[in-house]
């Protein structure tokens, strides 16, 4: 299997979304989809299907880092 690799954005997401594994942090990003505007919803949908695709041990290996842009 390949690895799957999350934009920036997708990576974000994901720590806000964070939990103790990949199902309840697919859970809790799928809880929030009807709070969503379009965009918000469009980039959580193709997150759920990155994280659908990863295996657990993929996901607990992996890294997410919460970056924040520098532009205000």
């Amino acid at each position: 299997m390949s690895r799957i690799v999350f934009t920036v954005e997708e990576e974000n997401l994901i720590c806000m979304y964070h939990n103790t594994d990949r199902h309840r942090t697919l859970a809790g990003i799928s809880d929030a989809l009807q709070d969503m505007d379009e965009d918000m919803r469009q980039l959580a949908e193709q997150t759920i299907h990155k994280l659908h695709n990863m295996t657990d041990a993929a996901f607990e290996g992996a890294k997410f880092n919460m970056t924040l842009s520098d532009a205000e």
